[in-house]
């Protein structure tokens, strides 16, 4: 069986021992190492690169934003799953587009977050229902159609420059299947192609690229 191996990013030593004593009852989970702050969790990756990092949002040296950022650039097959008790608008989308592939809330079940922590070793975009419910709605515009969860998902890679072929792969859907998506945001967004959805998106907030 191959294990998924995972690090914990955490400041509350009381959390990081509840999600190590929660992911050890599951077979094919091994935690490699605990993260006390934003800096050692990029370390960790580093050294270890396993293939999720849970990571919390707020953390002293390096916020889970800034560790997204880097932990994505030391590995970039290490899939970040944020878990965190904030949902605001900002800290979700902020997570998601420093490469968050995920965003839980800490009151998650159990069985959820196995279920989340697989679905992100799998490289597959796990969002809590409330979380995804947030980003829908602000893709909605005056007297527009919402983007849905998944279009919001392609908008995003696409925001980032990423081709048909790999957002495919990331999202594991077929590449005649990120096209209809396309379509359905073009229809959406009011413009005819990726760069005008782009521009649009930026200027309603929908996305934000780094800086």
């Amino acid at each position: 069986m191959n294990r998924i191996r995972l690090i914990i990013a955490d400041d509350h030593p009381i959390v990081r021992a509840g999600l190590q004593g929660l992911l050890a009852s599951q077979p094919d989970f091994e935690v490699i190492g605990e993260a006390a702050n934003g800096r050692e969790a990029v370390e960790l990756v580093r050294t270890h690169r396993p293939d999720v990092a849970l990571v919390d949002l707020r953390m002293p040296l390096l916020d889970g934003v800034g560790t997204t950022r880097e932990i994505k650039a030391v590995s970039p097959a290490t899939h970040v799953l944020v878990l965190s008790t904030f949902e605001t608008d900002a800290d979700v989308l902020r997570a998601i587009e420093a490469g968050a592939i995920g965003y839980l809330l800490k009151e998650t079940p159990r069985e959820e977050l196995f279920r989340a922590v697989r679905a992100t070793a799998r490289g597959q975009s796990v969002l809590s229902p409330s979380v995804a419910s947030r980003l829908v709605g602000r893709t909605r515009g005056p007297g527009e159609r919402a983007l849905s969860a998944r279009e919001l998902e392609v908008l995003l890679h696409v925001a980032r420059g990423t081709g048909n072929k790999i957002i495919a792969r990331e999202l594991r859907i077929s590449e005649a299947t990120v096209k209809t998506h396309l379509l359905h945001i073009f229809a959406k967004l009011s413009v005819d192609d990726r760069t005008a959805a782009v521009t649009v998106a930026l200027e309603r907030g929908i996305v934000r690229l780094e800086r």
